[in-house]
């Protein structure tokens, strides 16, 4: 009984590292994500029929799929130790819920949708862009609060000058600071900028450095966190996988050190 079920578990592992599976499950999630928005249509009574049908195989092949995860886990307690294995073994169960006829069917459609996050659990290149973006929250949040103190002191200057041109956009901070993300959007700026200098004729300095500090400054700070962030994910990725292989290659920082070494004995010998 051994000998079979260690037999069982590497054809499923076999079969979960097979690139056609993989490109199959890539389609079953591309397929519903695509009965998702069919359904807000307004479909036929027959095409309805079909979508429902549709969505149980779906469901039915989602159930077998993770069945085959677990299955080739050789330490099934480690299955549940990977994020990604408890999100879509989550989604699989809540999408077991039956949506039709049911108190719970908004619910249970809304849950569908998310089913196509399931791309990312299954392409390795996503799951490194949100791990990358998720561990770069921390070092964003510094420059979301700096940007957010650029915004403030602008709001104040805006609703203290322009208050009396248009109380509409201008007439207190926070609309002041809604009026400032419409400039930082570039939604149709220019109005806004065009009808202050009617009366402060100087006003374009205050949106042009506005614009400079938010729209570009700031937004180069966020895309090098991000790609800093990603450039560290990809090496740690790459570290990983030449360990698996048994190639592992020394880093840069490694070479120079051992570089700094020889030298060092060198110097010692003359």
């Amino acid at each position: 009984m051994n000998t079979n079920s260690q037999n069982l578990q590497s054809q499923f592992e076999r079969l979960k590292r097979n690139k056609l599976f993989e490109l199959f499950v890539i389609s079953v999630i591309l397929i519903s994500a695509l009965l998702i928005g069919a359904k807000t249509y307004s479909l036929p009574p027959k095409v309805i029929t079909a979508t429902i049908i549709l969505d149980y195989l779906i469901t039915l092949f989602f159930v077998v799929e993770i069945s085959i995860r677990f299955i080739a886990e050789p330490n099934k307690k480690h299955f549940f130790n990977n994020f990604w294995n408890v999100f879509d073994t989550l989604i699989v169960l809540v999408s077991l819920v039956p949506i039709e006829n049911s108190e719970l069917a908004i619910v249970g459609r809304l849950i569908r949708v998310f089913r196509v996050l399931r791309m990312v659990s299954i392409i390795p290149e996503l799951r490194i862009l949100l791990t990358s973006l998720v561990k770069a929250l921390p070092q964003l949040g510094y420059v979301m609060l700096l940007m957010f103190i650029i915004f403030y002191i602008y709001a104040a200057i805006g609703s203290t000058l322009f208050e009396t041109i248009n109380p509409t956009l201008w007439g207190d901070i926070a609309i002041s600071m809604l009026t400032l993300f419409r400039v930082m959007t570039f939604e149709d700026w220019t109005d806004v900028m065009y009808e202050t200098m009617q009366v402060y004729s100087l006003s374009w300095i205050y949106f042009l450095s506005f614009i400079f500090l938010s729209a570009f400054a700031f937004l180069n700070m966020v895309i090098g966190i991000v790609v800093n962030v990603m450039e560290q994910e990809h090496a740690k990725v790459r570290e990983e996988k030449s360990l698996a292989e048994g190639t592992n290659e020394p880093s840069l920082r490694e070479l120079q050190q051992e570089l700094s070494e020889i030298k060092a004995l060198l110097k010692q010998q003359k």
